[in-house]
């Protein structure tokens, strides 16, 4: 028998992203985004309002990078997007961790988050479904803690996934199964 929840954002997971970009001044702003997801092989949506700091940043810089959150930085990441970048200009120092200039957009890389996609602003899109930035994925990287055999490992990156019914946070970290081969075994 199944029973009917409430309306709430029922898709699970959802990743629990780190977008990164500079403030006017070059201080570094990072907000914790669980709106966004992949619109091809090579764009990133994020589905933010234009009232955050971020896409503010967004928009004048024109880049930004998005990171995994992991386990280890769950409190890091929390932070991120309990306080907001219009409150506070120094959310990073505060959080304690770090960043590097990315060297192929104009926007920071979190050195403590193993893996980072690299993105140019592409659009700034707004309906009645919704609103988002639009960038396109220009570089990834990955810290070597989590490359094996020169590939990454995602059992490594211990991903954080954020649970809407509960407001939980999940690692997401064991492989369970083969995409594009497990399902073969049915297949006549």
């Amino acid at each position: 028998m199944r029973k009917n929840l409430n309306v709430t954002e029922g898709i699970f997971p959802m990743p629990v992203l780190m977008v990164a970009t500079y403030n006017e001044d070059d201080s570094v702003n990072v907000m914790n985004a669980a709106w966004g997801t992949m619109q091809e092989r090579d764009h990133v949506i994020l589905n933010l309002t234009e009232t955050h700091k971020t896409v503010q940043n967004i928009k004048a810089r024109g880049a930004f990078t998005v990171s995994i959150a992991d386990a280890a930085h769950i409190v890091e990441a929390d932070y991120f997007g309990v306080e907001s970048g219009n409150n506070v200009p120094n959310k990073l120092e505060r959080s304690g961790l770090t960043a590097s200039k990315s060297e192929t957009v104009y926007a920071p890389i979190i050195n403590e988050f193993p893996l980072c996609l690299e993105c140019v602003f592409v659009e700034y899109q707004t309906n009645k479904y919704g609103c988002g930035v639009v960038g396109k994925v220009v570089n990834i990287t990955a810290d070597e803690s989590v490359i094996v055999d020169d590939h990454l490992d995602m059992s490594l990156v211990n991903a954080i996934a954020f649970d809407p019914y509960t407001h939980g946070y999940y690692k997401v970290t064991e492989r369970v199964g083969e995409a594009f081969k497990d399902g073969m075994q049915l297949k006549k």
